[in-house]
């Protein structure tokens, strides 16, 4: 016989121990901030981008300078009716106000990115090609000669 002896009393499962919780809580955390990117600009205008079949992709984001084109969202419309309206950054804008944004973009830049700065335009599709011919115009002007049309690669039916 043994000499120890065990009276009902049975060993159940340690509890798992949380004491490692926290940690695991704000490295998590701490990744997520440091991964996640915030929308820069909120856009007020219709954006249905045009089709087209030949499409690249831009390679530096951060010196493209964005000039969105189309008609007022619909919480817009009171005020901004249905015509087609410039949007830089996140104010409404005419033509003539481009020349003084893009001299803006092109102080944030450093000298040596400044020639490689694109102006991305990105006109809804039903937008009219006289609004369009403006900013080039503009454009020109303010001497922004790199300048990229945002579209949405159209998807080509093949038939084998």
């Amino acid at each position: 016989m043994s000499r120890f002896s065990r009276k009902g009393k049975s060993k159940g499962i340690p509890p798992i121990s949380t004491a490692s919780m926290p940690d695991i809580v704000f490295m998590l955390l701490f990744f997520f901030m440091v991964t996640t990117t915030l929308r820069e600009t909120t856009v007020k205008v219709t954006q249905r981008l045009p089709e087209a079949t030949e499409v690249v992709k831009l390679e530096k984001k951060s010196l493209v300078s964005y000039i969105y084109v189309g008609s007022p969202r619909q919480e817009y419309q009171r005020l901004y009716g249905t015509e087609s309206r410039i949007q830089l950054d996140d104010d409404w804008a005419v033509v003539e106000d481009i020349r003084g944004y893009i001299a803006g973009e092109w102080e944030k830049r450093d000298e040596s990115d400044r020639p490689k700065m694109t102006v991305s335009l990105k006109a809804d599709e039903k937008t009219k090609m006289g609004i369009v011919n403006e900013i080039k115009q503009e454009l020109r002007k303010a001497e922004a000669l790199k300048i990229n049309y945002s579209s949405r690669k159209k998807v080509v039916d093949s038939k084998y």
